[in-house]
């Protein structure tokens, strides 16, 4: 059995969504229109309205579709995701279907299921995972991993294990000190609310996964 590990702060606060029927109904959205109205023509009133209304529409868009925005808080994913990295996370891909194997996703942690973490799939229901001295094997087949630098690789050993329906095995990236299913087993799936889809922010390490 692993040791336990104590991750550098793994949470990922979800962002409250934006109100943005109430924020139009507001004295601001009003003031706004009346400034520009006030300093030029109707139609650039217009305009202003326009580009107002069409930011309304497609932050309503997103909110539909379950797409939302998290910061990664901590290090257990790294170097794939950093910390105060700013992510888009797709909630609804998994109401649909099930994660697959190098999938990066959001869950609430099992243990606490008020806090929420950011991990790879490592296996599904199904799968035998055993990891030998650091190195992963899922069905006796060796994980290609090249996301995991050797600074970040520990040398611990566990399994043969089967991983059950209804359950996957997560992992974070920063082998040596995440929190994960080496310590507190395979996750219910339904723990697993997100997948995610882009890296944001910082804007010069935009990357989708």
């Amino acid at each position: 059995m692993a040791a336990a590990r104590h991750e550098h702060g793994t949470t990922l606060p979800l962002h409250e969504p934006i109100d943005v029927l109430r924020w139009a109904r507001s004295s601001a959205f009003d003031t706004c229109v009346r400034r520009y109205s006030s300093r030029g023509t109707l139609a650039r009133a217009a305009n202003v309205v326009h580009m107002i209304a069409t930011g309304v529409a497609s932050l309503m868009f997103i909110a539909a579709f379950g797409i939302q925005s998290v910061r990664v808080v901590g290090f257990s994913m790294e170097p794939t995701l950093d910390d105060h990295d700013e992510l888009i996370v797709d909630r609804l891909v998994y109401e649909f279907g099930e994660p697959s194997r190098g999938d990066i996703v959001t869950l609430y942690d099992p243990r606490n299921p008020s806090r929420t973490f950011v991990k790879r799939v490592i296996a599904t229901e199904g799968d035998v995972v055993e990891i030998v001295d650091g190195r992963v094997y899922v069905n006796d087949v060796l994980l290609r991993d090249d996301y995991v630098v050797s600074k970040y690789r520990d040398h611990e050993s566990w399994g043969p294990q089967i991983i059950q329906r209804g359950y996957d095995f997560v992992m974070g990236d920063h082998r040596t000190v995440s929190s994960d299913s080496r310590e507190w087993g395979p996750v219910p799936k339904r723990y697993i609310f997100g997948k995610v889809m882009l890296r944001w922010w910082p804007l010069l390490d935009l990357r989708t996964f």
